[in-house]
């Protein structure tokens, strides 16, 4: 059986004869994906793995890289009739496209995990399809502040040993990887799944100081190994990528904490909600999983600014279910 392109498998998932604008927008993406790729891979030979000198809007140093993704998906939606706006990680404030009559808005972090670029460490992007909404004649920043419920298209690439895009359309969640000789992305993981017991976390432990009691109390009983409550070791990973932390979730399991803490507490948390919590946590529920705050579902927040931020917890089901009843509890150290 011949392998499956995108594009037929999108085509088979009915968005051809159903939505053909969303099936046009997805592809773009994909596109845009794969310029990145090229970027990301050409690395130091051209010049392009260094700081601009610039901070973003989140405060953070842009390194060139950020700066060209942003660009090849401004560059996308800018092409693309049925792109009504955008909103970026890097941008301040939404980028509306007058008299354009889109059905969809995109939001994204163009390259996730930059600050791993120099290490040749895996990086990737994040993003979400909304709709636009109805009878909504002049777009304004606004309509891009939807719980993630709304979203009609998640996922992300992953510039690795290989490129892969991952997605779901509310139909489950598929992976598909860049076969650099054709051009095309072919699906090489579909179905994908996560398991619902785990004995792996990925969380910063240099943070631990700063973490809240629930939290406290789950890391040191995963650290305590099989001698401890949960009467099993535990392996911890990091990788400072999101990307690459959800998607070793989605092969191998395991949960990944950026929990709320001392020093993001008056930020609300560390993680954007529209541009990583969002497309990551139903990409997770997609899968089997759970994504919450540790007080509540991440899809379920209603967003009051662009560039909001909040905790997250994203992973097997029963692992998240702990945390959350950890965090209900009066004395979360009992």
């Amino acid at each position: 059986m011949p392998p499956i392109t995108l594009l037929r498998f999108l085509e088979m998932q009915k968005l051809l004869s159903d939505s053909p604008q969303l099936l046009s927008v997805i592809m773009g993406i994909a596109q845009s994906c794969k310029s990145i790729a090229r970027e990301v891979g050409h690395g130091a030979l051209l010049g392009n793995m260094g700081d601009v000198g610039n901070e973003n809007v989140q405060g953070e140093q842009q390194k060139t890289l950020d700066v060209m993704s942003n660009e090849i998906f401004i560059k996308l939606a800018e092409d693309n009739p049925n792109l009504a706006g955008i909103a970026s990680e890097e941008m301040e404030h939404a980028l509306v496209f007058s008299g354009k009559a889109g059905d969809y808005l995109l939001v994204f972090d163009p390259l996730d995990g930059s600050s791993n670029v120099n290490l040749n460490l895996s990086v990737g992007s994040i993003f979400s399809i909304l709709p636009r909404p109805a009878g909504d004649s002049v777009l304004v920043e606004q309509d891009f502040l939807q719980a993630g419920t709304q979203q009609l298209c998640a996922g992300y690439a992953l510039y690795g040993t290989s490129t892969m895009l991952v997605l779901t359309t509310g139909q489950g969640v598929d992976g598909f990887t860049l076969d650099t000789a054709s051009g095309e992305f072919m699906l090489t993981h579909p179905g994908m799944r996560i398991v619902s017991d785990t004995q792996e976390f990925a969380i910063n432990m240099s943070n631990q100081r700063f973490w809240q009691p629930p939290v406290q109390r789950y890391i040191d009983e995963c650290v305590a190994g099989a001698d401890g409550p949960r009467g099993k070791d535990f392996n911890m990973r990091w990788v400072a990528s999101m990307v690459a932390e959800v998607h070793r979730l989605l092969v191998r399991g395991g949960v990944f904490l950026y929990p709320l803490d001392s020093r993001t507490k008056g930020k609300g948390g560390r993680l954007r909600l529209l541009y990583e919590a969002n497309p990551m946590g139903w990409l997770l529920e997609q899968a089997g999983g759970l994504a919450a705050t540790g007080h509540r579902r991440l899809l379920e927040i209603e967003p009051i600014a662009l560039h909001q931020r909040v905790p997250v917890m994203l992973g097997a089901k029963e692992e998240i279910e702990l945390l959350l009843s950890y965090h209900s509890l009066k004395d979360p150290t009992a």
